[in-house]
């Protein structure tokens, strides 16, 4: 007996000492979470998983949903005829089960296949103002969660579909989701760097996980389909999405964050699109992302036809175009460091490489020479986006407030308006005009459109909105901005005189602002 209470008595012990050690590295892990520089960069690989899934999700089904579609086709068609007709059909199915590259469908099913690329585009077009106006509201953390649950839940309904309005339901899923999760990440990476140098260099890496996303995806989804089914791609990525939401929460708490009750309320998004940089920014994102939006859908049927390209080549197309993304995200990060107010041109070259590059795609005869020119278009737009990006950033920082929902809710609006006509318009288009005069067309899109980035070249030497100048934060900067802001405050206290000469210079001082406030187009904002 004695021996019993003994060994129950060490045995609870050890659970004590257990627990006692598993709390204090809980609790080591938590404060080493709230340190400013770990939780920044955290957080930073939290937006980037994000953006990785929701690209890879965009374009895994590429060589998957066709194939799938036509296979359900045959089905239907097998059990109208009968048994006998089944079974061909089934082995016809998995016979045609392609490798790297989809099945082409019949013209019907081209219509369907179109459409259901194009919804997810579609329905985050619709949603990017109301997501932008929410996470200028509530914060950063909150819709980013939302983002990634929604994207899991949409993953999971793809992984599991069986016939084309649940395909449907999940990649309109996915374009809500894609809508809080894109948008929030993009801002958040905004708010936390807010130095130019550093938040080039965030927003940079986080453009190269998109790139990755987007280019790998194919070739990932055509190998595990062709070997393990339809389901475990999606299942992967279900299983990744869920681990980052979970990381979410232990890193930032986003229900019990509380920062943004005395924070600024944001600019109104209807404010921002009229704006006229912004307006020319998000032109140009539009722009140079719609030769990659057009050619996605067309270019293996053209390379089939004209070249007799291989499996495997129209399976790989866009893999080795990933490369030069990174390397134009690296030499524009870098080249913003020593040149920050050179960032239109930068922009300004890519839209020119772009339409260079678009107008040598219907020249190449094979295989090797049709590599060079997407490169090209890849390389271009890494030079567009990082540029641009960031820019956004900015003109809020000086021109408005420093919340950046609603902007970036404009940059992902300009990125759906090409996806969502892509998958749509493209084919109509190669079947109207032709493969050549699309590329020239998109070509000379970009070339014309470059000039228009000249508006950009002056809004280095802008000075801070004067709008908000009587506003005291009740919580230390969060922002470029509000740092700014906060430093006038500071100085202008150590330096006001007494008596009548306090009251002229705050009468001047009041004269100034208002003509400050005029000349730099600002309006004022409420704030709670």
């Amino acid at each position: 007996m004695e021996a019993e209470a003994a060994g129950s008595t060490g045995a609870r012990s050890a659970v004590e000492k257990l627990s006692e050690a598993v709390g204090q590295r809980t609790k080591a892990l938590g404060s080493a979470l709230q340190e400013a520089h770990r939780q920044r960069r955290l957080l930073l690989v939290i937006v980037c998983v994000a953006l990785l899934l929701d690209n890879m999700l965009y374009m895994v089904i590429v060589p998957i949903i066709p194939d799938f579609i036509a296979a359900m086709g045959r089905h239907q068609g097998a059990q109208q005829s009968g048994p006998a007709a089944n079974g061909s059909g089934a082995s016809s199915s998995n016979s045609s089960k392609s490798f790297l590259r989809p099945h082409y469908p019949t013209d019907n099913e081209d219509i369907k296949i179109g459409v259901l690329f194009a919804s997810k585009a579609i329905l985050q077009l619709l949603v990017n103002p109301l997501s932008g106006t929410f996470i200028d509201r509530v914060g950063y953390g909150i819709p980013l969660f939302i983002g990634l649950s929604v994207m899991f839940l949409s993953t999971v309904i793809f992984a599991f579909a069986e016939n084309y309005g649940t395909l449907f339901a999940a990649r309109s899923l996915q374009g809500l989701g894609s809508a809080f999760a894109d948008t929030s990440g993009i801002a958040l990476i905004a708010d936390k760097y807010t130095e130019e140098s550093e938040r080039n260099r965030a927003l940079g890496i986080a453009l190269a996980f998109i790139s990755f996303g987007s280019l790998v995806a194919p070739p990932f989804g055509g190998i595990l389909y062709h070997f393990a089914g339809k389901r475990v791609p999606f299942l992967i990525l279900a299983f990744i999405s869920l681990i980052d939401g979970l990381v979410l929460l232990l890193a930032i708490k986003p229900f019990g964050d509380r920062t943004r009750d005395n924070m600024p309320v944001g600019t109104p998004i209807h404010k921002l699109m009229i704006d006229p940089y912004i307006a020319v920014v998000a032109g140009a994102l539009t722009t140079c992302n719609i030769p990659l939006a057009f050619l996605e859908p067309t270019i293996a049927n053209w390379m089939m036809k004209t070249m007799g390209a291989k499996d495997w080549e129209m399976g790989l197309t866009w893999l080795p175009a990933f490369f030069p993304h990174v390397l134009g995200v690296y030499i524009t990060v870098k080249l913003a460091d020593k040149y920050p107010h050179l960032q239109w041109f930068y922009g300004a070259l890519g839209m020119v490489i772009i339409g260079a590059n678009s107008c040598m795609v219907p020249a190449c005869k094979n295989f090797g020479q049709l590599i060079i020119p997407l490169c090209g278009i890849c390389f271009g737009i890494a030079l567009v986006d990082t540029a641009l990006l960031p820019t956004l950033a900015f003109l809020v920082d000086i021109r408005y407030v420093s919340v950046y929902g609603s902007v970036y809710a404009i940059a992902d609006i300009s990125y759906s308006v090409a996806y969502a006509l892509g998958p749509i318009v493209a084919g109509e288009i190669v079947h109207s005009f032709g493969f050549v005069q699309l590329n020239l067309g998109m070509g000379l899109a970009n070339v014309l459109y470059a000039p228009l980035l000249l508006a950009l070249r002056n809004i280095s030497h802008m000075k801070p909105s004067h709008s908000e100048r009587n506003i005291l934060l009740e919580e230390g900067p969060k922002g470029l901005y509000d740092t700014i802001k906060m430093e006038e405050r500071k100085g202008k206290g150590r330096n006001h005189p007494v008596g009548g000469a306090e009251e002229n210079s705050v009468v001047d001082s009041y004269h100034r602002d208002l003509r400050g406030a005029s000349e730099e187009d600002s309006s004022d904002y409420d704030y709670t």
